[in-house]
């Protein structure tokens, strides 16, 4: 038999089985806002098919947000948050007869960003600078705490507990004043700010940021090193490299101090290389580090010594190689080499070598005579070798200590030759010529070896004659004076002799007569010739 259900326990149990009208609210009863960002709050309820919501603050200021209900939820969003945010906000929900009413504080800070990082650029080594650390739109600003760390350390550090805090976003700043030195290049700067408020919920409540150094500074230390070292033999490869702590990094300029102590500019690099040196590469070389930013420069400087054995050697007489007797004449000789050279002048004679007393490589003869004349050396030497010239000193002396011979004698007989002989002291060798002065001065023969004939003299060669003997140096004269005597007569027999001759032959006659006059013709008036003889002496 069916059994009845009492109609007081169904609805006992469609009470039972039926929600119960509850209202929340997201977050939970506090929450921290951003200032400039977004919140969203949520009012949420159960057991009520069609809540009616409603938001309001609890001093009734503005809502400063947007309020949007969809069934049972109502949202308000604040977009951007702003200090209108900062109250305690209710959210009610009717549901029929009943209501439910939940409430939320909200909370508000500002902490964006990280700090901001401010070094005094460039930093210069030795110079004050500062280092300023930002932490930008900060709220509540008294709250704040800052710190300053270099490398571990805690250099600097702030509370703004003191200062007055006004309802807006600050901005906040530290300075920290230092002296920086080479060492802090690269170390590294660290701003770290803190809001620590306990009683918020919010992340983070630290930020910090970090940035290393840089430290300007000039040259210093500038220093060379070379390869293979500074002492090299000629044709060797040299190389120079230069270095200076420098920052930013020195520009580097490679010089030569020239004789004039002027600076001979070369190259812009770290490294100078000279290859196949040679003497004139010797000196002294400068390497210039140079900071624009600071408008520092520091220089550095290094000798190259090239060695080479005697080279270039000259050997010169001054005014000339060739003088006459009397003048003065300096046998000079230069030389160059490194280590510098030694000379030794030296005259030759055969294989003698006389060691003369020089000074500088400079010999000077005051009044050169004949026996100066020769062959000199001069002889440049060092510790890697040494180098040879020559040169011939030629002393010019005039005719001198002339003497003239006549054979047979001054008084001859006509159709005698005569030879005159002239010797004479003298270089060069001299010309002599030898001339008739009666009736005018007329050249008569020329001879290289001081000899003179006259052939078959006659009375037409009595008179004086000059012996003119000259070079390059001066000029020597001697006077001579020949006599021809003359024939005896012919006898009388002759004449007849020649007609009888005349009568025999038509055509003989006439040919024979011409070959008798042609005879006595070149006795009469005699000839002249050089004849060989010993030459002059020199």
């Amino acid at each position: 038999m069916a059994r009845t259900v009492p109609s007081v326990t169904v609805l006992f149990l469609m009470f039972m089985t039926a929600k119960a009208f509850e209202l929340e609210i997201i977050p939970a009863v506090k929450v921290a806002a951003q200032i400039g960002g977004k919140l969203l709050l949520i009012c949420r309820t159960t057991g009520c098919e069609s809540p009616v919501f409603s938001w309001r603050t609890q001093l009734d200021s503005p809502l400063g947000g947007t309020v949007s209900n969809e069934g049972s939820t109502s949202n308000l969003a604040m977009n951007p948050v702003t200090f209108e945010n900062d109250h305690a906000y209710l959210c009610s929900a009717h549901c029929g007869s009943e209501k439910k009413e939940k409430g939320i504080k909200v909370e508000l800070y500002s902490f964006p960003s990280v700090p901001v990082i401010m070094i005094s650029k460039p930093l210069y080594a030795g110079e004050k600078g500062s280092i300023i650390c930002k932490i930008p739109n900060v709220y509540p600003a008294d709250r704040l705490v800052v710190q300053l760390q270099k490398e571990g350390e805690l250099p600097f550090r702030k509370e703004f507990y003191d200062d007055p805090s006004d309802k807006n976003t600050e901005t906040k700043y530290i300075s920290y004043h230092f002296t920086p030195t080479i060492e802090d290049i690269g170390k590294e700067i660290t701003c770290v700010a803190e809001l620590p408020i306990v009683e918020m919920e919010f992340e983070p409540k630290k930020r910090q940021t970090s940035e290393k150094l840089n430290v300007t500074f000039g040259p210093q230390n500038t220093a060379i090193t070379m390869s293979p070292n500074a002492t090299v033999e000629v044709g060797s490869t040299v190389v120079l490299y230069c270095m200076s702590e420098s920052n930013p990094p020195a520009k580097i300029l490679w010089g030569k101090q020239q004789d004039d102590k002027s600076i001979q500019h070369i190259i812009e690099n770290y490294t100078l290389i000279i290859p196949h040196a040679q003497l004139s590469d010797s000196g002294l070389y400068i390497c210039e580090a140079i900071n624009a930013a600071v408008n520092k420069t520091q220089r550095t400087t290094v000798s190259i010594s090239i060695q080479v054995p005697p080279k270039d050697t000259m050997l010169l007489a001054f005014p000339s190689d060739a003088v006459k007797e009397g003048d003065t004449v300096t046998i000079s000789c230069t030389s160059t080499g490194n280590p510098a050279v030694h000379i030794v002048l030296k005259k030759k004679t055969g294989d003698v070598h006389q060691v003369l007393d020089s000074e500088g490589g400079n010999y000077t003869i005051h009044r050169a005579q004949m026996e100066h004349a020769g062959v000199y050396e001069c002889e440049s030497r060092n510790e890697l070798g040494q180098q040879f010239q020559n040169i011939t000193l030629n002393v010019k002396v005039p005719p001198q200590n002339t003497t003239v011979l006549i054979y047979p004698s001054e008084s001859v007989n006509e159709g005698v030759n005569v030879t005159i002989t002239c010797t004479t002291y003298s270089n060069p060798p001299p010309e002599i010529i030898l001339k008739k002065v009666y009736p005018y001065n007329k050249t008569i023969l020329s001879s290289k070896n001081g000899t003179f004939t006259l052939y078959n003299v006659t009375r037409n060669d009595t008179g004086k004659y000059l012996v003119n003997v000259s070079n390059e140096a001066g000029t020597d004269i001697e006077v001579i004076e020949i006599a021809v005597i003359g024939r005896p007569v012919e006898p009388e027999y002759v004449r007849p002799v020649i007609i009888v001759l005349s009568c025999l032959s038509v055509l003989t006659i006439p040919a024979v007569a011409v070959l008798v006059y042609l005879s006595r013709k070149a006795k009469i008036n005699g000839s002249y010739h050089v004849a060989n003889a010993p030459g002059p002496k020199v």
